[in-house]
Formats: C-alpha cells, sequence, structure tokens
C-alpha cells in the first residue's frame, strides 16, 4: 500500500500533468487514502479538472473536494447572460434536450431540474454547463425516468461491467431490486468505482443506482 507521502505525490504529480492546471494552486493532503484538494482556482472547469485528475489515481480511496472557484472581475457575468449561454449551448449541442431542461441561475450558481430517459443525457446535460464561463458552481437534480418497462436483468448489468477493461469485475457485485441497481464488492480505483456505476446507470429501465463499491488497492507482490 502506498504511505500517505507517496499518494499525496502521485495525486500532485496528476494534477501537474492536466494542461490546464496550474498546480501551485491547488494543495494536496493524504491520509490512509483519504484525499483532500483545497486552493482556489479562476473557472469551474479547472475545479473539475483537479477533481477527476485525484480520483484516477491508484490509492484513492475517498476524495474530499475544497477547491473554491472565485471568478476574475472580468469574468463577471449576470444570471441572464449565463443562463442564455447554457441554452445556446445545450440547443446547439443537445437539441432534443434543451426543452426538458430547467435551469436557474443565481449567483453564479448553475441549478438544473427536469426529468430526462438517460442518465448518461444528465451527464451530458452537466458536462456542458461545465465549459460555460462565469459559473461558480453546479446543482446537477435532474431526475431519470425511464420511457421503458421492460424487466432489469441482474446477468445482463454483469456482463456489461465484466466486459469493460477498465473495470476488474471480479469483486463486483451486482443486484436488482425493482428499478434500483446496488453495487457492492471492492475495486482498485476511484475511477474503476465509477465507471462501474455509469455502466449500471446505461441499462434500460433504470431509476436509480445504489454504489455502495468500496475502493481497496493492495499491491501485486512481486
Amino acid at each position: 500500500m502506498k504511505t500517505n507521502q507517496e499518494l499525496q505525490t502521485d495525486v500532485q504529480n496528476a494534477i501537474k500533468w492536466e494542461p490546464l492546471l496550474n498546480a501551485a494552486e491547488i494543495g494536496v493532503t493524504a491520509k490512509d487514502g483519504v484525499v483532500s484538494l483545497t486552493g482556489v482556482v479562476d473557472s469551474y472547469i479547472k475545479k473539475m479538472e483537479a477533481e477527476n485528475a485525484a480520483k484516477k489515481v491508484i490509492g484513492v480511496k475517498a476524495l474530499v473536494e475544497k477547491i473554491e472557484v472565485k471568478l476574475p472581475s472580468t469574468w463577471t457575468k449576470n444570471s441572464t447572460d449565463i443562463a442564455n449561454e447554457i441554452l445556446v449551448a445545450l440547443k446547439t449541442n443537445w437539441p432534443l434536450l434543451a426543452d426538458k431542461v430547467t435551469i436557474k441561475v443565481e449567483d453564479s450558481w448553475v441549478t438544473l431540474d427536469g426529468e430526462l430517459p438517460w442518465y448518461y443525457q444528465k451527464v451530458a446535460v452537466k458536462n456542458t454547463v461545465d465549459f460555460i464561463g462565469g459559473v461558480r458552481g453546479i446543482t446537477n437534480s435532474i431526475t431519470i425516468r425511464p420511457e421503458t418497462n421492460d424487466s432489469i436483468e441482474q446477468k445482463d448489468i454483469e456482463t456489461a461491467i465484466s466486459r469493460n477493461w477498465l473495470v476488474d469485475a471480479q469483486n463486483i457485485v451486482v443486484s436488482v431490486s425493482g428499478a434500483t441497481v446496488t453495487l457492492t464488492g471492492t475495486v482498485h480505483s476511484w475511477y474503476q468505482k465509477e465507471e462501474a456505476g455509469r455502466i449500471a446507470w446505461n441499462t434500460p429501465g433504470i431509476m436509480h443506482v445504489s454504489n455502495e463499491i468500496t475502493v481497496d488497492y493492495q499491491p501485486r507482490q512481486s
């Protein structure tokens, strides 16, 4: 297992590797697999890039993210301008979703509401907002309401997870109750945990995924 210092250094180096980020802006501490990120950045996308870089590091079991977004005065936009830019971006990139999503902007913080049939669409809407200048934070309250009533087969989800080479599916347990999928077991990285959850969400008819997978990194013995 990595020492606290080794894990801290690995996360710092992962952040340095991201071209959008200035590593000096972001503080990293690590203790027993829990990584904390602090600091101030000038855009929301930088905050997300730092978080995603840390999640991909082997040995990160949990992430505490306290990065603050402080927008330069020259970048400040009023709520109407931000909302209009989001609408234009959605209509350009996801025209079928634009009319199904409600956007609220208050003090540069965006709240997304509405119902969509697929989880990937919820993620796509949020990712679109990530790149809008002047956004300080996002609350994604979009709910999933599937259009199909087909029964959900546990075996189908297990097979989908096992065929993804990014995920070590040996120790993942899938259970299904109605339209809810619960994932338990262990994987070696936070990224694998999120990828398993993403795959489960792609199942037709899913309304909720409870991702209870734990991250337990144990290096191979030579």
